[in-house]
């Protein structure tokens, strides 16, 4: 069975609620109707008409962020938009997963994510992953979407996420490779240093897989280039989770895969957020936002 039909069938099993917060785009409608015909759950379109401001929701935004909702007349007012409504149903439990941002920016996205259930314990990093699929084999590509210049401890906060999100997707073992333009020192400079940092602060949280750094991207994924250039490594040669060291490394890595490569991605698929919440702004076709729920589901962490 390939990895997008294992995805399908497993997310079947959980019957999700699932909010498409831009229900007047025709994408989106197409997408909710195909998400209910192939049984990944039950679809909820918000449009203009939908007013939904229950005090509940009010009331988890001044909770949150009572700077930014003082009164409840601000939190009222943020429920109009759709993303932060779509958002505020996942956070008070009225649904499982929120998707937005085919009519919205990825930062229109990923505010209302923040406002409405903030980010996982122990990570303060939203970032965004691709699933690279090619045959039977499936890579994590990340940060391709969110943070331009990650600092160390971004860089471990999306080694982590990236490594948890993989389990509960792909269900194998995550191998992390932390990419550069160096190998072991085989080069010097600040961009390295930050790398090399971050794997730092990786360790100090004592994670429960293998990873290892700074790999350039053959040394991660190509026996014969690990045992040369990183003998002994832990994932060198094996890895099955690129860390990328800046955003554009990342988008025009799985760009590069994508259009050259044949590999399809998926995603971007958020990651870090205590609830899962995913953004469509790449473009997004029906068939990309039934992809999305269907691997959005699958972080949901139950069933």
């Amino acid at each position: 069975m390939k990895f997008l039909d294992r995805v399908y069938e497993r997310a079947r099993q959980r019957k999700a609620r699932i909010v498409l917060a831009e229900g007047e785009d025709p994408r989106v409608q197409e997408a909710g109707r195909r998400i209910e015909r192939e049984s990944l759950g039950s679809v909820q379109l918000l449009t203009r008409t939908t007013h939904d401001a229950r005090r509940t929701m009010v009331s988890l935004l001044r909770s949150r962020r009572p700077d930014k909702f003082p009164t409840d007349t601000a939190a009222s007012q943020a429920l109009e938009h759709p993303l932060t409504l779509g958002a505020c149903l996942v956070g008070v439990g009225d649904a499982d997963v929120m998707l937005g941002g085919a009519m919205y920016t990825s930062a229109e996205t990923i505010r209302a994510a923040l406002w409405a259930v903030g980010t996982a314990p122990g990570i303060a990093t939203v970032s965004g992953a691709f699933y690279m699929i090619k045959d039977d084999r499936v890579l994590t590509f990340a940060d391709a979407a969110v943070c331009p210049e990650p600092e160390p401890s971004q860089l471990a906060d999306i080694a982590l996420t990236s490594a948890r999100e993989r389990r509960l997707i792909v269900e194998d073992e995550p191998v992390v490779a932390f990419l550069s333009y160096s190998t072991k020192g085989s080069a010097i400079g600040p961009r390295i240093d930050r790398v090399v940092a971050g794997m730092a602060e990786l360790r100090a949280r004592e994670p429960d897989f293998a990873f290892d750094g700074e790999l350039q991207l053959d040394a991660a994924l190509v026996p014969a280039v690990a045992a040369r250039k990183a003998p002994g490594s832990p994932a060198g040669g094996r890895a099955n989770v690129l860390i990328f060291p800046d955003l554009d490394a990342g988008n025009i890595g799985y760009k590069l895969a994508e259009r050259l490569g044949g590999w399809t991605a998926l995603g971007p698929i958020l990651q870090g957020l205590a609830r899962p919440i995913s953004d469509l702004s790449r473009g997004a076709t029906a068939d990309d936002i039934v992809n999305t729920a269907a691997i959005a589901i699958l972080q949901t962490r139950r069933g």
